[in-house]
């Protein structure tokens, strides 16, 4: 029992580090931007109103939407919009069409995942460094200099992995909620009546009082809330119990007292709402702050990138993107990834967000819209699963997700209203890996239709051949093919060219599926084609790490032993030649084939030995 309480309580602690750094450094700018928006003006009821509806906006989506309802919905253990969505599609897979829609509603929500991870680290590095303009105005000059500074060393370190520096972001986040329920707890001790706003009567008088305004400021409201997917993303990491304990006993204790800390601070003195939560602290504490805010807010920011490398392979192996270099950071923990592209990737939108903006309160007009959709999206594909998966009656399911889909639509078409001062910054950015994980989807599609058509069936073939057999030569050949039962290109060639054939011969599909993980006892389906020839079928969930030599030595004891020494692995490398009046716009296929010849080699993403592949290269017009 001893060992379970302990591992709870460090998961508890990791969960607060990775899942609640974005959340928890909300606090930097949310209420900032409510009161500095211009639309809602200073007064003591509006100041209740306010703090009453953050702190329910917090109750329904976080609380209620996601820890309690949203967190069920895990895939094997995993969560996550990718997982979510896998679980969608399967639920609905005897509707074709429904699960079409789905599909594409899902990977428009994860392309989305990209947009919000460019604003995210851009707001929140740099509302922390704009405390400095608190300490003294002269540092205002050094604020957007020093936030590429940070952001730059925090990309570059990426390479390296967090193994070494992970320990640190558990106790570093627990300090950072301590300090702003410490910060908060100093100011509602002067004003205690600020603690009625807790009462949901203040929140619906506003709402009644001034419902044209209030639908304005929920696209400022919804910042308390930005970064409550992680919740769901990283259930796989942490399991439900620690998020959820993080949650209620530490992160929203800790969000609400500082809230409520801001509030009872504009009662005091109003003309602090020009950034209320460093005018929180006494003069002595800002520069600390200032440290402790930005090490919050990388930490934040590191979580968020590490998510976009594991998204990018998940849809990697869902077939919506091509093979990219993945670089492993870690020996032990196989999660722990690098991928070069999508680092500097993020961090040259990054950079172009910051000067762009300028500021936190800019970029905070970018906020919300990517935010707001992917949780409209989560939300839909929930009531699928509800629906389903876990075959609840529809009344249950409407009345589960009904409510929290009208909140959630509700916040979206309020930041639709800024859509011009900058949330088409992050749509623009989601719009553009939509397009290239659809078309990637479609190239794939037309150009396996493509071999498809021009394949020929192995086993025929291989009695052909049989008949009057080549010279046989000693070793194992292996043939990736990408459809089973038909004669890949590279044997076609290897015959033609070198006239022999190896002792052993497999014809490999690697198989990518819609559920996280496969394990060994289901990873391999072999058949025997007689005169030591065999089709091997290897299946991978979209977070298992692709092997194939490891993969293949489930084979010994079943027929076929395989000497690693001996093997030469045999692939097709095709080029790629668009044509007119092909299956997709002219301009699209282009781009399929221009990232088809940019895909990192299939040799790299199968873990291949360098010094045993051989590739063979053919041209197919699609």
């Amino acid at each position: 029992m001893s060992v379970s309480k302990s591992s709870l309580t460090a998961l508890t602690l990791g969960a607060i580090g990775v899942v609640y750094g974005d959340i928890g450094t909300s606090v930097l700018y949310a209420v900032k931007e409510v009161f500095g928006s211009g639309h809602v003006p200073f007064s003591i009821a509006n100041v209740y109103g306010i703090l009453s509806i953050f702190f329910w906006t917090l109750t329904v989506i976080v609380s209620l939407k996601y820890v309690v309802l949203v967190l069920r919905a895990d895939n094997a253990g995993e969560g996550g919009l990718v997982a979510m969505l896998a679980l969608a599609s399967q639920a609905v897979k005897d509707k074709p069409q429904l699960r079409q829609v789905l599909l594409l509603v899902g990977i428009f929500g994860t392309s989305l995942f990209y947009g919000d991870g460019v604003i995210t680290p851009a707001i929140s590095v740099l509302s922390a460094i704009e405390g400095l303009e608190v300490v003294s105005p002269a540092f205002k000059q050094y604020v957007l200099p020093l936030t590429l500074i940070v952001l730059f060393c925090l990309f570059a370190v990426q390479k390296r992995g967090t193994t070494g520096i992970g320990k640190f972001f558990g106790p570093i986040t627990l300090v950072w909620f301590g300090s702003i329920a410490a910060l908060g707890v100093m100011h509602i001790v002067g004003h205690p009546e600020i603690l009625k706003a807790l009462n949901p009567y203040y929140a619906l008088r506003f709402m009644f009082n001034q419902p044209g305004t209030t639908f304005i400021i929920l696209g400022a409201v919804v910042l308390c809330v930005t970064g409550a997917e992680a919740l769901y993303a990283d259930l796989g990491h942490f399991g439900k119990a620690p998020i959820r304990l993080a949650w209620f006993s530490v992160v929203m204790p800790s969000l609400t007292l500082n809230y409520f800390g801001q509030g009872a601070l504009l009662l005091a003195r109003p003309e602090a709402v020009k950034n209320p939560f460093y005018m929180m602290a006494p003069d002595w504490a800002l520069l600390p702050l200032v440290l402790l805010a930005t090490m919050a807010t990388v930490i934040a920011s590191q979580a968020l990138i590490t998510g976009a490398f594991s998204v990018t392979k998940q849809v990697i192996q869902l077939g919506y993107l091509p093979r990219l270099q993945i670089q492993h950071t870690s020996v032990r923990d196989t999660g722990q990834i690098y991928i070069p592209l999508v680092n500097w990737g993020l961090f040259v939108a990054i950079v172009l967000a910051v000067l762009l903006f300028k500021s936190s309160s800019n970029l905070a007009s970018a906020y919300g819209i990517a935010v707001t959709l992917d949780m409209l999206i989560t939300t839909l594909l929930t009531f699928f699963v509800v629906r389903y998966k876990w075959n609840y009656p529809l009344a249950l399911c409407v009345a589960a997700t009904g409510w929290f889909f009208v909140v959630d639509i509700t916040f979206f078409a309020s930041n639709l209203l800024k859509l011009f001062e900058g949330g088409w910054f992050p749509l623009a950015i989601g719009g553009a890996i939509f397009t290239l994980m659809v078309t990637w989807k479609r190239g794939r599609a037309l150009l396996n239709a493509k071999l498809r058509a021009d394949a020929i069936d192995l086993r025929s073939f291989l009695e052909a051949v049989f008949v009057s057999p080549p010279a046989r030569v000693e070793g194992t050949a292996v043939f990736l093919t990408a459809e089973t039962g038909t004669v890949p290109n590279a044997m076609l060639h290897n015959l033609k060219h070198n006239k022999v054939l190896h002792e052993i011969n497999l014809f490999v599909t690697v198989r990518n599926h819609e559920v996280p993980w496969i394990g060994l006892d289901k990873r391999l389906a072999i058949e025997s084609l007689g005169h030591d020839c065999w089709q091997v079928e290897i299946n991978y969930g979209f977070k298992n790490d692709p092997d194939l030599p490891k993969a293949l030595q489930q084979m010994r004891g079943r027929g076929c032993e395989l000497e690693p020494m001996t093997t030469s692995y045999f692939l097709s490398r095709d080029t790629v030649i668009p044509s007119i009046g092909g299956g997709m716009a002219p301009w699209r296929e282009k781009l399929f084939a221009q990232m088809h010849h940019n895909a990192s080699g299939a040799a790299d993403f199968l873990n291949l030995p360098n010094n045993a592949v051989v590739e063979l290269g053919s041209k197919i017009e699609i």
